[in-house]
Formats: structure tokens, sequence, C-alpha cells
């Protein structure tokens, strides 16, 4: 008998992790408020770490998930191309009711910590970090 990881119940858990997580990035670029309001923690923070280059100094910016759930109704996600919409999703660890997971998005990377919460799997926090903007020639 392998390991408790590879029981059928594991699986199923691992799986509704991912299609929480696709829930919130697909929702993102397809401006779902529902589907990506339905992956959430209604206490979600979603934080950056932003430094001033002149200063060196860092600030740690947050939105809620009101605030994620109002940006994408109002279309923020949508401006990113449906060729350009990377959605790579890898679960980093989970254990009992909770996840790490790492989304590879279009122009950023989030870190989502996730919880089963009520029975259902949401997005409680998320760390995210942009892209570097490619340098032109």
């Amino acid at each position: 008998m392998g390991p408790v990881t590879d029981a059928p119940e594991a699986v199923s858990e691992k799986a509704l992790v991912v299609e929480a997580a696709l829930d919130y990035i697909e929702g993102c670029y397809a401006g779902d408020s529902r589907r990506i309001e339905d992956a959430l923690h209604p206490e979600l923070a979603k934080r950056i770490v932003r430094t001033d280059p002149e200063t060196q100094k860092s600030r740690l910016d947050q939105i809620s998930a009101l605030t994620l759930v109002q940006s994408t109704r109002a279309g923020d996600g949508k401006v990113t191309g449906a060729d350009k919409r990377q959605r790579d999703v890898v679960i980093l660890d989970q254990f009992e009711n909770a996840a790490s997971v790492k989304i590879v998005a279009a122009d950023w990377v989030d870190y989502l910590h996730m919880a089963k919460y009520n029975g259902r799997w949401v997005i409680v926090n998320v760390l995210w970090e942009l892209k570097p903007t490619p340098k032109r020639p």
C-alpha cells in the first residue's frame, strides 16, 4: 500500500485545490466576479511589496476580497489578451485543510495560502509579484 497522499481522497482534495485556484485566475481573466468571489475567503488579504527605486524604501500594499471582486467586475483582468492568459497552477504543499499554491499568470506570480473552510477550498492570503518588464533592444 502506497503513502496516504496516493489515496483517492487525497487526489480528490488536490483536484479541488486546483479547481479553486483556477476559479480565481480564470475568473480574473474572464471578468467573472462570481467565479472569483467563490474562490476567496471574505477576509482575504492580497499583498505585494513595492520598493521605491529612488529611496529603496519598501511598502506593503494590500487589497481585500471585496476590492478584488470589484476590480474583476470592472473587467481589469480582461485587458490580458486570450493568447497571453497564462494560468499555470502548482500545489507547493497540501496538508489536511491547508495548502500553498503557486500560480504563474500573464504578468505576475501569485503565492496562495488556501484553506478548506466550511467544506470547500478558498484562498485566504495572496502574496504576489509582478514579472519583470522585458527589456527592449
